[in-house]
C-alpha cells in the first residue's frame, strides 16, 4: 500500500474542492434553469438555498471525511461501527459511479464541440439541431470522444492526490477563471449586453412559483456536488488545521460566482440575436449557442471563432474538474479497502465506467429502442441517480451528522478542537437536523411523484 495522499496547501484544498463543485452544472445547467425560471428572481432564491441548505450539507460531508481520513464507505463504518449507517458510504460511492458513467458521455460532447470549434466547423451557416442530433446518434463518434475524455481523467487520477488532483486543480482552475474573464470582456461589446444583464439582475417575483423554488434547491444540490461521495472523499485529504466552515463558504461562493458569470457570458450573446429565446432549455449550449456565436459576430468572424473556442474549452475544463472528483471516491475505496495499488484501482474504475459509458452513449442512438421503464440507459442512469439516490443520500448525510454522530465530535471538527470560534454552531446543527433534510425530502417527493 502506498502512503495515503493529502492536499499540501490551503489554496490546493480550496481549488480542488471548487473544481469538484464547478462543472457542467454551472456552465450548462445553471443558465438553463435561470432561462426557464425567470432570471434574477431564480438567482436570489438559489443563493438562499446555497446558504441555508448547500453550505450545511457540505460542512457535514467535510466532518465525515476529515474526522476519519478515510474513503467514504470506511468513514461511515468507523464513525458508526456495526450499524446500517454504512449504507450512507455505499450510497456515495455507488451514485458517483452511476453519475460518472453518463457524465462522461455529455463531457465527450463538450470535447467534440471544442475540437469542432478549433477546426472552425461551427462557423458555417448550418442546421445546428441536425448537427447535434446526428453527432449524438452516431454509433461511433460520441463513443470515441467519451473514451478520450475518461482517459484524460484517468491520467490525472493515477498521479495521486498531491501530484494529480491538487496539481491539476492549481493549474486548471485559474485557467478556467481567466477564460471566464476574457469571455465576459467580449460579451461587453455585444448588442444584447444590457438586455442580457437586465434579464439576470432585475428580479421578476411574479414568476416565482413553488416549482421555481424547488428547482433552485435542486440546482444548489446538484451544482455543489453534494451527496456524491466527492466532497467527503476530498475532505479526507484535508489537514487537521483546515477551516471547514470557511472552506465550505469559499467553495460555495466561488461556485456560485462561476455560475452567475457564465450567465453574464451566455445571455448577452443570446439577446444579441433576434428570435433566440433565453429559455432555450438543455439545447442552449449545443444547439442555440453555436448559432448565436456565428450570428452575433458575423461582421468579425475571428472574434466569433475565438469566443466559440474559448467557451467550449471552458465547458470542457469544467466537465474535467468535476469528472475527476467523481472518479476519486471509487478509486479511493478500491485502493484502501481492496488493498489494490492506486494505478490498478484507477484502471478498474476507468474500465467499468468506460464500458457503461459506451452503453449510455449508444442508448441515445442505435440502442435507443432498448428501454427500461420507458427510459433509455442514459436517461435511466440520470433518473435513478439524480431523482432517487442523491436526495436520499442528502437526507442520510443530514440525519447522520445531525442526529447520529456525537455532538462533541461534530463540534470538535467544525471548530478544529476549539481553536476556531464558530458562533453559529447551534444554527448549523438546526439547519442540518431540520431545514436541509426537509427541503431535500420535498424535492424528492416532487421529482419522483409529480405528473
Amino acid at each position: 500500500m502506498e502512503q495515503r495522499g493529502n492536499f499540501t496547501s490551503k489554496i490546493g484544498v480550496v481549488l480542488a474542492t471548487v473544481g469538484s463543485a464547478v462543472g457542467l452544472g454551472n456552465v450548462w445547467r445553471f443558465p438553463t434553469e435561470v432561462g426557464n425560471n425567470g432570471g434574477a428572481a431564480f438567482i436570489l432564491i438559489y443563493l438562499a438555498c446555497v446558504l441555508f441548505i448547500g453550505v450545511p450539507v457540505m460542512v457535514s460531508e467535510f466532518v465525515i471525511g476529515r474526522s476519519t481520513h478515510a474513503n467514504t464507505i470506511t468513514a461511515y463504518r468507523r464513525l458508526a461501527p456495526g450499524t446500517w449507517w454504512r449504507v450512507g458510504g455505499i450510497q456515495g460511492v455507488f451514485v458517483s459511479f452511476l453519475i460518472f458513467c453518463y457524465y462522461i458521455v455529455v463531457a465527450g460532447w463538450t470535447l467534440h464541440y471544442t475540437v469542432a470549434s478549433f477546426l472552425n466547423q461551427l462557423s458555417a451557416d448550418k442546421d445546428y439541431t441536425a448537427y447535434f442530433q446526428n453527432f449524438v446518434r452516431s454509433p461511433w463518434e460520441p463513443v470515441v470522444y467519451a473514451i478520450l475524455f475518461i482517459l484524460m481523467v484517468h491520467v490525472i487520477i493515477v498521479r495521486g492526490v498531491e501530484h494529480g488532483i491538487e496539481k491539476f486543480s492549481k493549474l486548471m482552475m485559474p485557467l478556467l477563471l481567466l477564460i471566464i474573464g476574457v469571455l465576459m470582456v467580449c460579451s461587453f461589446s455585444m448588442s444584447g449586453f444590457s438586455e442580457g444583464i437586465a434579464f439576470l439582475l432585475n428580479p421578476d417575483f411574479s414568476k416565482v412559483t413553488a416549482s421555481v423554488v424547488l428547482s433552485a434547491v435542486g440546482q444548489a444540490f446538484y451544482s455543489l456536488s453534494l451527496a456524491m461521495g466527492c466532497l467527503c472523499t476530498y475532505a479526507s485529504y484535508f489537514s487537521s488545521d483546515t477551516n471547514l466552515v470557511k472552506t465550505a463558504l469559499s467553495v460555495s461562493l466561488i461556485d456560485t460566482c462561476v455560475a452567475v458569470l457564465c450567465g453574464f457570458i451566455i445571455f448577452p450573446a443570446v439577446f444579441s440575436v433576434p428570435g433566440v429565446e433565453a429559455d432555450a432549455g438543455p439545447g442552449l449550449v449545443f444547439i442555440t449557442l453555436p448559432h448565436v456565436f456565428n450570428t452575433a459576430f458575423h461582421n468579425v468572424p475571428l472574434i466569433g471563432y475565438l469566443f466559440s473556442l474559448l467557451f467550449y474549452v471552458l465547458l470542457m475544463l469544467a466537465a474535467l474538474t468535476s469528472a475527476i472528483s467523481l472518479h476519486e471516491p471509487i478509486t479511493a475505496y478500491l485502493h484502501e479497502e481492496w488493498h489494490l495499488s492506486r494505478k490498478r484501482a484507477a484502471w478498474i474504475v476507468t474500465s467499468g465506467c468506460m464500458l457503461l459509458g459506451v452503453v449510455c452513449s449508444l442508448s441515445m442512438g442505435v440502442w435507443n429502442d432498448f428501454r427500461i421503464g420507458g427510459l433509455c440507459m442514459f436517461d435511466l442512469f440520470d433518473f435513478v441517480s439524480a431523482k432517487i439516490i442523491l436526495p436520499l443520500g442528502g437526507i442520510l448525510i443530514c440525519s447522520f451528522v445531525g442526529w447520529k454522530l456525537n455532538r462533541q465530535l461534530v463540534y470538535d471538527e467544525v471548530t478544529n478542537r476549539g481553536s476556531l470560534r464558530v458562533r453559529l454552531f447551534g444554527v448549523y446543527i438546526f439547519l442540518v437536523r431540520w431545514v436541509a433534510p426537509l427541503a431535500i425530502a420535498v424535492i424528492f417527493y416532487n421529482e419522483l411523484f409529480r405528473k
